[in-house]
């Protein structure tokens, strides 16, 4: 399956789980008041509208390339992840709002019977499942947006945990246990928009890769017999994929010919680490007092 039709399928599947826990939720809210239950239904829905931007943006992100975006839309992927972020910090925001208030008041619902308790563990399963399968197809497609949905389904795991608890000391006789539990739902939430934003910031700036990739980056370009040393390394995320530029330092009595396969040997050498998308490599000959010491580039062949 090629990455379109990966991402693609994540995005429909998030959504139509999310849509079925919504009301499988909401309907345990109505008939037992939990707020709890309450709480992880608004969070469901919060689900389903960042879901559905996940699908758009999903679908206008595996565009293939056109004459406006020559590089693909696969930059788009960051700001949809954003986007995501927010409508998670709004429905934390809520519900922590809401528990607080309720405990403040001292208006507390006492949740009976088993439905609440049911729909809640099955959350956990289910949630779990969505999150291993989520974040498994994220990291094999590089796909930021399916990365904030696996994390978002990870997080719901330990927010239905603690909805769980919460409902199950309700119903043993301790019901402020029921907000209190609403109340972690609801850090748990804010939380995950957090982690989210982390994640996608050093796409939307353009900061550096992992040391370790940089490394790789510059141990492929000394690789080469004929490149006596490199500088000026510049590796940086352009959404999430990261674009390189380097200087080869060669000996000056190449051919035109012979330094452009040379050039052409280290892109391509470069080009098939899976995150980068474009190298620009500029060839310098020795004559021309261009070769220079380097010590980030030492630093990183070091190591």
């Amino acid at each position: 399956m090629n990455r379109r039709a990966a991402v693609r399928r994540v995005g429909a599947l998030v959504l139509a789980v999310n849509v079925l826990l919504v009301v499988a939720k909401g309907g345990v809210w109505w008939a037992s008041g939990s707020l709890a239950v309450g709480s992880e239904a608004v969070n469901s829905l919060a689900d389903v509208a960042y879901s559905a931007v996940v699908v758009a943006g999903l679908y206008l992100t595996t565009r293939p390339p056109d004459f406006s975006h020559p590089h693909g839309h696969e930059r788009i992927e960051p700001f949809v992840s954003l986007f995501v972020a927010v409508g998670v910090f709004v429905a934390g925001g809520a519900v922590l709002w809401s528990a607080a208030t309720s405990v403040l008041s001292g208006n507390v619902a006492v949740t009976t019977g088993p439905a609440a308790l049911a729909v809640l563990g099955g959350t956990a399963v289910v949630k779990f499942g969505l999150y291993r399968y989520c974040i498994r197809v994220a990291e094999r497609e590089r796909s930021p947006a399916v990365r904030a949905a696996a994390l978002d389904n990870r997080i719901d795991v330990l927010t239905a945990s603690a909805a769980l608890v919460g409902v199950a000391g309700a119903n043993a006789g301790v019901p402020v246990l029921d907000p209190v539990a609403a109340g972690a739902v609801s850090l748990g939430i804010l939380y995950t928009g957090y982690e989210i934003v982390q994640d996608n910031v050093d796409y939307l700036v353009g900061s550096a890769p992992p040391e370790d990739l940089r490394a790789e980056i510059v141990r492929r370009a000394l690789t080469h017999p004929d490149v006596e040393g490199a500088h000026d390394v510049i590796a940086h995320y352009v959404g999430p994929e990261i674009d390189v530029s380097l200087h080869v330092e060669v000996e000056g009595d190449r051919t035109l010919r012979e330094a452009h396969d040379i050039e052409t040997a280290v892109i391509e050498s470069i080009r098939e680490l899976d995150e980068v998308d474009d190298v620009f490599v500029h060839v310098d000959p020795k004559e021309l007092g261009e070769w220079k010491a380097d010590e980030t580039v030492d630093e990183l062949v070091g190591r």
